[in-house]
């Protein structure tokens, strides 16, 4: 017990001059994401994307409720055979449409994909902004202050300094 409390004295004693040592900042992720303008045009190709794909899904939707209606109008003054087969195409119809949507939107749908690797690529950049501005500004810890950050003194934030950074990697010179 009193190691315990020996070793909580010593912690006590010793961290103003452990954090006195540590250089931290913040950054403003969300400020970054509305504006850095990949994020933008990312989300706005995503969202095009999503429209065309939608556009299908809708346009083969009309196609079998139109099948469908159809089938119902004539499906009492046709033979059992004709109705068995035209059941087995609006069924093959509605397997076709699930496997298109799961094709495109599904978890691991093109678009999710496609979204993935988007992200993947910008956070990657503003993973090395961040990284250059805490080696340039010897930082010790950068935050996202986005996440969980009640307050912050605006001396620390470093998103200015960040945008920055992205800024000059989007230039065509500097790729």
């Amino acid at each position: 017990m009193k190691k315990i409390f020996l070793g909580f004295i010593v912690l006590l004693l010793t961290a103003p001059y452990i954090y006195s040592q540590s250089k931290i900042g913040f950054v403003q992720s969300d400020r970054i994401r509305a504006e850095f303008e990949e994020f933008k045009d990312a989300e706005s190709q995503l969202q095009m994307e999503f429209r065309k794909v939608q556009f299908e899904y809708q346009t083969m939707l009309m196609s079998l409720d139109s099948m469908k209606k159809s089938f119902e109008t004539q499906r009492l003054m046709s033979s059992p055979e004709w109705r068995r087969e035209k059941e087995q195409e609006i069924a093959q119809r509605e397997q076709t449409i699930q496997a298109f949507q799961a094709q495109k939107v599904g978890p691991e749908g093109e678009l999710y994909k496609k979204q993935a690797q988007m992200e993947f690529e910008i956070l990657s950049k503003v993973k090395r902004a961040v990284d250059k501005v805490a080696a340039t500004k010897e930082y010790d810890f950068i935050i996202d202050g986005s996440v969980s950050l009640l307050f912050g003194n605006p001396t620390y934030d470093l998103t200015d300094d960040v945008l920055y950074e992205l800024r000059k990697y989007s230039l065509p010179d500097e790729n």
